[in-house]
């Protein structure tokens, strides 16, 4: 596709469930701000970062930039903000879940991608097989999906309630 600006949360829960590798499958580049990257704290021994640190220093599809404008947004973490900023700055979607950060974005006219869409986004391509088996896997690690959600993302894959 292209480029696509990313919040921590989507890249962590992919990296998570062991399908961060549908990211550069789906976009060309996906840019991530410097303090999204002290967020993912790349140097910790926990699930799914290896991955994310392999992208890092590979220096290929998953890049870091500082945005221009680094004005705090009330009611928003340091990295949710910096993702705005930087995607209104590239004039490109931004992939993140949190719903504040999902409605100021919408808000400034930034096209906001969901984890649940690039789940769908992956299906479609044939990358996967099962968005209702992704959706299990993403709560079985513990990343917060209402059941409305999940609900509404099995619908849009195909998968009506079941899979």
């Amino acid at each position: 596709m292209r480029l696509i600006v990313a919040d921590a949360g989507p890249l962590i829960a992919l990296s998570r469930v062991g399908r961060l590798g549908i990211l550069p499958a789906l976009f060309t580049e996906v840019v991530v701000p410097t303090v999204v990257l002290v967020e993912l704290r790349l140097g910790e021994a926990r699930v799914g970062v290896r991955d994310l640190a392999q992208a890092v220093a590979a220096g290929g599809w998953l890049l870091s930039l500082q945005p221009d404008d680094g004005h705090p947004i009330a009611g928003l973490d340091e990295g949710e903000a910096a993702a705005i900023h930087l995607a209104q700055q590239l004039r490109c979607p931004l992939l993140v879940d949190e719903r504040r950060g999902r409605a100021v974005a919408t808000h400034r006219g930034i096209v906001v991608v969901g984890t649940g869409r690039v789940l769908i986004g992956a299906k479609r391509r044939g990358l996967l097989a099962s968005v209702s088996a992704e959706l299990t896997r993403l709560r079985g690690v513990g990343y917060r999906l209402s059941e409305p959600l999940c609900r509404e993302i099995r619908r849009l894959a195909g998968e009506g309630n079941g899979g």
